[in-house]
């Protein structure tokens, strides 16, 4: 499996576990700080799990960050792409396939992923996934 394509599994992952997280920091009122250090925590342990081998760990990085950065500009783009099917009635996993596969498409650096690389990994993403 290609480095950056495992990095996107990590990062879906720790993003499934991270919708878990949101929903019991509505639960117990927990602070947005402590949400970011779990999620960090996650990252890492599904780092060590998944990938103890894996070379360069900041595409890893920078892509949570920045589907965390944008995810409110990302799920209004979804819900306005699919008024019929509000976004907690999509499944945690499709939903954090479309955060991903958006970021990367409309917020990435596309000398680094073009379009079409986007849109393939969020396909394979799926396929393996959804």
């Amino acid at each position: 499996m290609a480095n950056r394509h495992l990095s996107r599994s990590i990062v879906l992952q720790t993003l499934f576990e991270w919708d878990f997280l949101a929903a019991e920091k509505a639960d117990k009122n927990i602070d947005n700080t402590e949400i970011k250090n779990k999620i960090k925590d996650v990252l890492n342990r599904n780092l060590k799990e998944f990938a103890p081998g894996l070379e360069n760990d900041n595409f890893v990085f920078s892509l949570l960050e920045q589907v965390l950065a944008k995810r409110a500009e990302i799920d209004e783009i979804i819900e306005k792409a699919a008024p019929d099917w509000p976004l907690e009635k999509i499944s945690v996993v499709d939903r954090n396939i479309l955060r991903i596969g958006l970021t990367e498409l409309l917020f990435g650096d596309r000398s680094q992923v073009p379009p079409k690389v986007a849109i393939n990994e969020a396909i394979e993403l799926a396929k393996t996934f959804g």
